[in-house]
């Protein structure tokens, strides 16, 4: 006993030296960097637009210095890139941009904005150029915009057009005992038929359907404009795989050249003259923008426009950057209401939806705002249920074309564990003092009247949420109700009902909020700060994401997807105002 608690000892001794350790080095780093690691651009330099560690808009913002430095939402997020793209067509030293085999988890409305600012940079007439190994549909969408556009020759090119898959579980429930019980309001809140059918209703099918064809008629909009091939071209490649192999892409004029990656950076050179035998000068993008967010240019006027990010899933508390909460949303959009300098407010949102109670609490401070100073709402990838619940009374209200919007429905999910437990010899009995005086039990049969209660609940909310569309859109509630009742609209869609005011991106939104602001010299201020101590520092220290690492290299990605999936459904507490499912475009 005494060897083992020694051997423990020593282990825990180790663990603390090497926090210890770390620590004292990123202090010393902190506190010693200053000058020498700021970022510097040689001349005659390629930006290389490389972005798998960017997911998020936001990277971020902490009040502790512990926290910034560990966050696993790094320091850039898209929004920096945007600005630093722009600041490169009016960088002398910067003379192009290459995508290189670039993979990233952005979602398309990101893209767009993406590639909206390539496009702005190719008016400079420096060149954009890519190349990849395999282009995936939705990193081909992006890559598109490129002038030249390079592919291995024994790569993949993935274009057949947008499909969606959804499980569905009712025979798994009646078979293992295990039952969620589900309380809706809107005929398309599908979030929750997986549970209740084996098949796609007809609503849903139909929402589904008409969802993926004007995402998908976006794509195609901006592929046409950029490669100067027809929509109705580009729909006979995708429906007859006619570009599944890098010559054929090259024949339908959807690639300009098949070389390898030496020849594509040969290519390079003898644009940038450099000879064949040397190097060129490149720079990371995620430096890049560090190093404009660094030196960025001040203007005359103290006037601003805050940004507050809402993304993620809309959960109570503080949230993070990858879930929206009440307290750091409200603490923000209280700070800029009650500053001076603050002229107008974009809401950012990149949200599927989540906890109607903490949708409506967000949904009141912004309405409390609005009485002060204009709200611009941008939309990103989704803005969908809580996330357009949020949105709804914002002075404008924008979104890209391929956004994901309205899913105006709320719904409950309760599971109930009765079956299974009967099977296997549990049995539960309940006393109580009156007769609604018991919580609900997933060990005892859901009664009648505490479906019919907590539907009630569920009506409630879904009126409440349509009430506040129909005062903030102007609408009257039967308009809102036959445009609600869970249904998911696309950007482009939106517009035509009335959900959203204009398409446009981030810069367009704040173009708007100045407008409304009554300024026309200003400078940007991120929100929130989120207020994180040491225990948070250390769920995102390297050797707590290891396990995360571990379950995905043993179950797989897709395995580990779903069981996120499962653990999320866990998680979710009280009534919820979400999107009725997840679409993952490839």
């Amino acid at each position: 006993m005494r060897f083992l608690g020694n051997v423990l000892a020593t282990i825990v001794g180790l663990f603390v030296f090497i926090m210890l350790f770390v620590f004292g080095i990123v202090l010393i780093g902190m506190l010693f960097g200053g000058e020498s690691d700021e970022i510097s651009v040689k001349s005659n330099s390629v930006i290389e637009l490389k972005l798998d560690e960017i997911k998020n808009d936001y990277a971020g913002k902490y009040n502790n210095p512990w926290v910034t430095e560990f966050s696993k939402g790094g320091k850039v997020g898209l929004s920096d890139v945007i600005k630093a793209i722009e600041a490169a067509k009016t960088d002398s030293d910067i003379k192009g941009i290459s995508i290189l085999n670039d993979e990233s988890e952005l979602g398309m409305a990101q893209r767009k904005a993406l590639r909206n600012a390539l496009e702005d940079f190719k008016k400079s007439g420096k060149f954009v150029m890519a190349y990849a190994n395999s282009y995936s549909q939705k990193e081909y969408y992006l890559n598109s915009v490129a002038n030249t556009i390079y592919i291995n020759p024994v790569g993949d090119f993935d274009f057949k057009g947008l499909s969606a898959e959804l499980m569905f579980f009712k025979d798994l429930q009646e078979k293992s005992g295990i039952k969620m019980e589900v309380i809706r309001h809107g005929k398309y809140k599908s979030a929750v038929e997986p549970f209740l059918e084996n098949g796609m209703s007809d609503a849903n099918r139909e929402q589904t359907t008409s969802l993926l064809n004007a995402v998908w008629s976006s794509v195609l909009a901006d592929i046409s404009k950029s490669r100067n091939i027809s929509v109705a071209k580009l729909n006979e490649i995708a429906s007859g795989l006619l570009a599944r192999t890098p010559e054929m892409a090259k024949s339908e004029k959807l690639v300009d050249v098949i070389a390898y990656e030496d020849e594509y950076h040969d290519a390079i050179k003898k644009i940038l003259k450099v000879d064949k035998d040397e190097d060129y000068n490149k720079t990371a993008i995620l430096d890049y923008a560090q190093k404009v967010a660094t030196t960025s240019e001040s203007n005359d006027s103290n006037d601003k426009i805050a940004i507050i990010y809402a993304q993620g899933e809309i959960m109570s508390g503080e949230g993070d950057i990858n879930t929206i909460g009440e307290i750091s949303m409200n603490r923000s959009l209280i700070e800029a209401r009650k500053d001076k300098d603050v002229k107008a407010i974009v809401l950012r949102i990149n949200s599927p939806g989540g906890n109607a109670l903490t949708s409506d609490l967000i949904w009141r401070e912004i309405e409390l705002t609005k009485k002060v100073k204009p709200v611009v709402v941008s939309m990103g990838n989704y803005a969908a249920s809580g996330g357009y619940y949020i949105a709804c009374n914002a002075n404008k209200i924008f979104a890209e074309n391929n956004t994901i919007t309205g899913s105006i429905g709320v719904f409950g999910i309760l599971p109930n564990f009765t079956q299974l437990a009967t099977k296997i010899g549990i049995h539960t009995e309940q006393v109580k003092t009156n007769e609604n005086a018991s919580e609900y039990s997933p060990f005892v049969p859901m009664d009648e009247k505490f479906k019919a209660v907590t539907l009630e609940s569920v009506e409630h909310i879904y009126k409440t949420f349509v009430s506040h569309v129909a005062k903030g859109r102007k609408m009257t509630i039967a308009q809102v109700d036959s445009i609600g009742q869970g249904r998911v609209w696309s950007g482009s869609q939106a517009l035509k009902i009335g959900l959203v005011d204009k398409i446009g991106g981030l810069d367009a939104a704040i173009k708007e909020a100045a407008l409304l602001g009554k300024t026309k010299k200003y400078s940007t201020q991120n929100f929130p700060e989120f207020e994180k101590d040491m225990s948070d520092l250390l769920k995102n220290f390297p050797f707590a994401k290891s396990k995360e690492s571990f379950i995905k290299e043993e179950l797989g990605e897709e395995t580990y997807r779903l069981m996120e999936q499962i653990k999320k459904v866990q998680a979710r507490k009280g009534v919820q105002a979400m999107m009725p499912f997840e679409i993952n475009i490839q």
